[in-house]
This record gives structure tokens, sequence and C-alpha cells, in this order.
């Protein structure tokens, strides 16, 4: 639907887009204004998250909640360059992160180079939606291990679920959680990636982020009585 409203060729930081951006962080914050958000495996990452050198994991459809908890943080966020990856772009951009346009597709290769780089030259956290931007849902593509190999950083996967949401049939199952709704965020284990990881390797590591993602989300959306679509 978004692509019949703004046409791909239009994104940028012109006034419609700045527009956006402000409209879709206020509605972001007034989501969770009043919600009782509960925190589930912070404490067997807390090293990491203080050493700020590590990556972010988080499904497409699981996008919210972890940006507004992580307001300020200035990640360097991986988005694609589509016209709805434009509208979360000018969002996170208004939540204190920078935006690092492309895919783990076409064009990827560059768009990894430029995020390695915020990365290193900046203290940035990296963020990753492994399965975006097009899916297939709840499916790890390389992109994310590959940043991890080559940046020597570790992945720590993040989701969460809320009590009362509306669940689209988009290809992702969007969650949108309803104001002021109970919601649980959770942290998994982390994947290491090593430098010197093989094909084989990889794509083992790409696996356990893929389990262990899939492992949080359910006990998060199971946390509230509900099936993970």
């Amino acid at each position: 639907m978004t692509e019949m409203l703004f046409r791909k060729d239009e994104t940028g930081p012109g006034f419609k887009w700045r527009i956006i951006g402000r409209a879709g962080k206020s509605l972001v914050d007034l989501l969770f204004l009043g919600s009782r958000i509960k925190i589930r495996g912070r404490d067997a990452v807390a090293s990491i998250l203080e050493s700020r050198q590590y990556i972010f994991a988080f499904w497409h459809a699981r996008i919210l909640l972890v940006s507004y908890l992580h307001q300020g943080w200035n990640a360097a966020i991986l988005v694609s360059n589509s016209a709805d990856g434009e509208i979360i772009a000018q969002i996170l951009q208004r939540q204190g992160h920078t935006t690092v346009r492309g895919s783990t597709g076409k064009g990827g290769t560059r768009a990894m180079a430029r995020l390695i780089r915020e990365m290193r030259d900046h203290n940035k956290v990296g963020g990753i939606v492994p399965d975006g931007p097009q899916g297939p849902r709840y499916k790890v593509q390389p992109g994310v291990v590959f940043l991890a190999q080559k940046s020597g950083y570790p992945i720590i996967p993040v989701t969460y679920s809320a009590k009362w949401c509306k669940v689209f049939k988009s290809w992702d199952r969007f969650m949108l959680p309803y104001p002021a709704s109970p919601c649980l965020l959770a942290y998994g284990k982390p994947i290491m990636v090593p430098a010197d990881a093989k094909l084989i390797q990889l794509q083992q590591c790409a696996n356990a982020l893929e389990s262990e993602l899939m492992r949080i989300t359910i006990e998060a959306d199971g946390y509230f009585g509900h099936q993970t679509p």
C-alpha cells in the first residue's frame, strides 16, 4: 500500500518525508505511553551492551518496541531503499539513530561496507533485520552473519511481543501493539562469528541466530498466550 501512496523515486530528505518521520515517531511514542514493559534476558548480555560493540538482530515484524526502548543509542541501522524503508529510516533518525540505506541483496556489499565504517569509526551499535526487506519471514539472510564476521562484533538477538496487538496479514506478519498494551522485550543468547569462518560455519551461525530469534519470539508471544504467526 505504501508503494502506491509514495513512489520509490520520491524518497529522500524532502519536507514530506520529514513530516512523515515526525508523525511516525510521535505515533510510536504514543503507542507505548503508559505501557508496562517487562524486560527478559538483559542481565546475560549486560556487559556486551555496555561495550557498545555488538549487532542487534530483530525480525522485520518486531521493530517497534526494539527501536522505541533503544532511542538515543545512536545505532547504525541498515534500512532498505524502498518507500517503506524511507518511512522507517525517517522514524529511526528521529529516535537518535543513523540509517544506512541498502539491503542484504541488491547493493548489499556497499551498504555493509558503509555500515561497518559507521560502527567502527563512530563507535556505533549495529542494527539489522535479518529477514528483511522482503522475507521470507523468520529466515535469516546471510548479511547479518557477514557483518558480524567482518566487524568482529557479536550478534545479540532481540524481539518483543504485546498482550493487545494487531497482527497484519503482510508477508512479515507485522505486529502493531495497541496503545498502552503490556509488552515483553526479550534478549537472546549472543552469536559469535569467527573471523576465519568458512562457508559451512557461516551457515551454522545463521542457523543458530535463526533458532535463537525464533526461540525468544515464541517465548515472548507465549508469555501473553499468543501463537507466533
